[in-house]
């Protein structure tokens, strides 16, 4: 007892153990963090004492746990749209479509809603490919530069829309040998986030680029709000928001930045997230050069 301070694998040591194997999950403290064991104990027999297995399954409940979450997620998320798609059938069926102005506005909602599910089951479906490595890169030459550029042009309206001026700070020589779509669609992501979530009105987005010892670094920082450090850890997974509201009335569907983590790590790059010194957020990705 004073050496094994666990009060479940002490237990597993009584001498008056059935004779079939008993088993258990047990919390362990270590050094490292803490740990989810499972025990299983039987007696020796006439030889005395007990033996003891004991296999680390922390990291299969983690992917449990993550994937419990990942159903409960995608049930609320498709809920909501699909509520709003019946009720407003329904409404419309019961006489509204005889009033023209509520009838515009109830088609409206189940166009708003029906557009959400699409992008929804979309981000889905590119994740699922994804993970189950059905993604092919197509490795070119690449300038950054000009991939910024399209970007930009792609998502001029939105900043206009939003008052956020965009600038593109990537050297025009700065080269990539990687898959173009693939990085347009990282890029796209990234600096359509920094114009949602950032300030309106006035607002900036930088893209930045630099060789680093391994590769290049691209940056794409806001002048927003910033994001609260009990967040950053998490803002890559599937579905995690910031601010649950706001996203939603954004027309995130929660998995942008899930996806983009994929890529990256496609890419063989890793992506991370810091504040901006001056106020605001830093996304980051280091890509190998190719």
């Amino acid at each position: 007892v004073e050496v094994i301070r666990v009060p479940e694998i002490v237990e597993l040591t009584r001498s008056d153990l059935p004779a079939t194997v008993t088993q258990d999950e047990v919390n362990l403290s270590t050094a490292e963090g803490n740990l989810i064991v499972l025990l299983r104990a039987a007696q020796q027999g006439m030889r005395g004492g007990v033996v003891m297995v004991l296999h680390d399954i922390t990291e299969i409940k983690h992917l449990e746990a993550i994937r419990r979450d990942f159903v409960a997620n995608v049930s609320h998320e498709l809920r909501t749209p699909v509520s709003v798609i019946r009720a407003n059938a329904e409404t419309l069926l019961d006489g509204a479509l005889d009033d023209e102005p509520a009838a515009r506005n109830f088609t409206t909602a189940i166009h708003r809603n029906s557009e959400r599910l699409t992008m929804l089951l979309s981000d889905l479906l590119d994740l699922a490919r994804m993970e189950a490595g059905e993604t092919i890169l197509t490795m070119t030459q690449v300038s950054v530069h000009n991939n910024v550029d399209r970007a930009f042009d792609m998502l001029a309206h939105a900043a206009e829309k939003r008052g956020v001026t965009l600038h593109n700070e990537v050297p025009s020589d700065l080269q990539l040998n990687t898959d173009s779509d693939t990085l347009d669609q990282v890029l796209l992501n990234l600096i359509g986030n920094g114009i949602k979530y950032g300030r309106s009105i006035g607002g900036q987005v930088w893209v930045r680029g630099l060789m680093i010892s391994d590769g290049i670094r691209i940056e794409i920082a806001d002048d927003g709000p910033g994001i609260e450090l009990h967040h950053r850890d998490r803002v890559f997974e599937r579905f995690y928001r910031v601010d649950p509201g706001r996203s939603r009335d954004m027309g995130g569907t929660g998995l942008g930045l899930a996806i983009v983590k994929h890529l990256v790590d496609l890419m063989g790059g890793t992506i991370g997230i810091e504040p901006r010194q001056e106020g605001g957020t830093v996304f980051w990705a280091e890509l190998p050069k190719g």
